[in-house]
């Protein structure tokens, strides 16, 4: 290999590493389903998230960062639109706890407080990990876990925790020297169909509890006409649910000039 390229490798390898600087910040805002009790709105709202991380910028474009997330969601079948969901009467809520780790790409070379540019739209995705517990609502006036019912009569109850791939975009400012706020909207293909208990047929009733037969089929909980016939369609068949969060963001840089020029 030629000397000359052999030098420019190095001095690229050691801008790089100089280049590289820690981000730390928080963010809050709205976290939402779509699922078998909100397949249509990609957009809906239906709780709160916050959130934690911790990055690193390898230059103006590349970051990764470990994110913590906690965000709630919930359903309701008695307040969807659609008469044949009002009919089946099911709904959760759940809170879900993520870490996850994120790539980042800025498309614009975004430094804060040493960079000329003061904003950037940015890419990410990643993997992570989510935990989740859906409780049903409003039965005899309590919360009711759902896991260990086996609604759809499975075999074991499902899964306390699920691989996640997120993936969103955003738009981030340089509020104020090292300085940023965000707003990004991300989502997550989680790898269970269950983060509502929901994802399948009717089952046979008499080969549950009597709580878990009560709250695999809540369609006659008024009107006494129960529609959880065994073998019916209670989900929509697909095999993964996805939730999103909608953050707000303000981070701190650790940068100084001399890291990138």
């Amino acid at each position: 290999m030629p000397k000359f390229l052999l030098f420019a490798i190095f001095l690229f390898l050691t801008y790089q590493l100089q280049a590289q600087t820690w981000e730390i910040g928080g963010s809050i805002g709205g976290a939402g389903y779509i699922g078998d009790l909100n397949p249509n709105n990609p957009v809906k709202i239906s709780g709160v998230s916050a959130g934690i991380f911790g990055k690193r910028n390898f230059n103006g474009y590349f970051s990764a960062k470990l994110n913590i997330g906690v965000g709630n969601i919930s359903a309701y079948d008695n307040r969807s639109g659609y008469q044949q969901f009002r009919d089946r009467n099911l709904n959760f809520k759940d809170q879900l706890r993520e870490v996850s780790v994120i790539g980042e790409f800025n498309f614009m070379n975004y430094i804060p407080d040493a960079g000329r540019n003061k904003y950037t739209p940015y890419i990410f995705t990643g993997i992570g990990i989510t935990s989740y517990a859906p409780r049903a609502q409003d039965f005899n006036g309590h919360e009711v876990g759902l896991r260990q019912l086996k609604t759809e009569g499975q075999a074991k109850p499902y899964g306390n925790n699920t691989v996640v791939i997120p993936y969103g975009l955003g738009i981030k400012y340089n509020l104020s020297g090292k300085f940023t706020v965000m707003a990004d909207m991300g989502y997550r293909y989680a790898f269970t169909d269950y983060l509502d208990d929901v994802s399948g047929v009717y089952a046979d009733k008499s080969k549950m509890t009597t709580t878990g037969a009560l709250l695999s089929d809540r369609s006659g909980e008024k009107t006494g006409n129960y529609i959880g016939t065994v073998g019916s369609q209670r989900g929509d068949f697909k095999s993964h649910d996805t939730y999103f969060f909608l953050n707000f963001t303000i981070s701190f840089t650790f940068v100084t000039a001399n890291c990138y020029f």
